[in-house]
C-alpha cells in the first residue's frame, strides 16, 4: 500500500482530517492584521512549540581594517504547535510547487542566479 504524501493531498481532504470529518465553517477576521516584510528567518523549538522569528538582513558597512557584518534584525516572532507547524511547511511546499510550475524553478544559489558571471 502506498504511502500517501501530505502535500499531495487536496485541501479539502486535509481540513477534513484536521477537524475529525466535520464541516466546519470559517470566518476570517482581518481587522487586526498588520503587514511586514522579511527577507530573512530564524527557527527554534521545544517539545511543544515551533518558533520562528522574522526579520531583515542589513549589512553594516566595514569600519577600517574590519569585516563587514550582516545584522539580523528580528522584527516578528511567531510561535506555533506543532501541528500547525506541519500544517504551515505542507502549505508553503504546494504554494511554492504551484509558483515554480508557473514561472519555473527557484534557484537558490545566488551565484547561480547572477548574470554576472
Amino acid at each position: 500500500m502506498p504511502i500517501e504524501n501530505e502535500a499531495e493531498k487536496p485541501i479539502d481532504q486535509q481540513a477534513r482530517e484536521q477537524t475529525g470529518q466535520q464541516q466546519v465553517r470559517l470566518r476570517i477576521d482581518e481587522r487586526n492584521m498588520k503587514t511586514s516584510y522579511a527577507n530573512a528567518f530564524r527557527t527554534n523549538g521545544t517539545a511543544e512549540e515551533v518558533m520562528l522569528d522574522f526579520g531583515l538582513n542589513l549589512v553594516v558597512p566595514a569600519q577600517q581594517g574590519q569585516q563587514p557584518e550582516i545584522l539580523f534584525q528580528v522584527n516578528e516572532r511567531v510561535i506555533l504547535n506543532y501541528y500547525s507547524a506541519k500544517r504551515l511547511a505542507i502549505t508553503l511546499g504546494q504554494l511554492i510547487r504551484r509558483h515554480e510550475e508557473q514561472f519555473g524553478e527557484l534557484e537558490m544559489d545566488v551565484a547561480k542566479r547572477s548574470k554576472q558571471q
